[in-house]
């Protein structure tokens, strides 16, 4: 993906436009299914916990409301992930040049929901110096069928969008402009999701 390539075109006018896009085919399947072993590598050598809702001091773990587990990135592991960040850069880059969002930070993490686990409705908030401006997700969910559920259902000017987790696309939306849930599924759904990011007006970047 380059700089000026149709795909970073067609996703900033999504942000610019309605503010949310869905473009398919961003991640091909041999990328997904590397993405997942690598995922089941970190759960392997204990790197998920809990999701949690809040931040600091007043985070708790509320399975009632968020049931996912996570696992913070810090930099990429292995080609496929290699690569991941390497799109996103130009992505980040080609947002900045087009619609001067001042994007200057990824934070990516994978999320497991086990079967039976949702998030219930809720605004992307940002922790305490830096300001999320675009949300992606990257869905790894092979063979998804729409009787499994787990959908993201994201509140809009013209109504409620549902989008199923099938593995391959990239969602991207402003992320304080869009409340949205993950629906409870049958299966287990796996996800990489992240956020761009920028300082706080008065704020300290972490």
């Amino acid at each position: 993906m380059k700089a000026a390539d149709p795909l970073t075109g067609r996703l900033a006018n999504a942000l610019a436009g309605p503010g949310y896009g869905v473009e398919p085919g961003f991640v091909t399947m041999p990328v997904v299914r590397q993405l997942v072993t690598s995922l089941r590598a970190r759960d392997a050598a204990g790197g998920f916990h809990a999701a949690g809702i809040g931040a600091g001091a007043e985070r708790r773990v509320r399975p009632d409301i968020r049931g996912d587990r996570i696992c913070w990135l810090d930099g990429p592991q292995g080609a496929a992930e290699r690569a991941i960040y390497a799109s996103f850069e130009v992505l980040r880059v080609a947002l900045n040049r087009k619609l001067m969002l001042g994007l200057t930070e990824l934070q990516l993490h994978y999320a497991l929901y086990p079967p039976g686990a949702g998030y219930q409705r809720h605004l992307d908030r940002s922790p305490r110096g830096i300001e999320r401006v675009v949300t992606v997700i990257v869905y790894l969910n092979e063979d998804w069928d729409v009787a499994d559920g787990g959908e993201l259902v994201m509140a809009t000017d013209t109504g409620e969008l549902v989008i199923s987790p099938t593995a391959g696309p990239l969602v991207l939306f402003l992320s304080a402009g869009f409340e949205h849930e993950v629906r409870a599924a049958r299966r287990e759904r796996l996800s990489l999701t992240g956020w761009f990011s920028r300082a706080a007006a008065g704020g300290l970047p972490y």
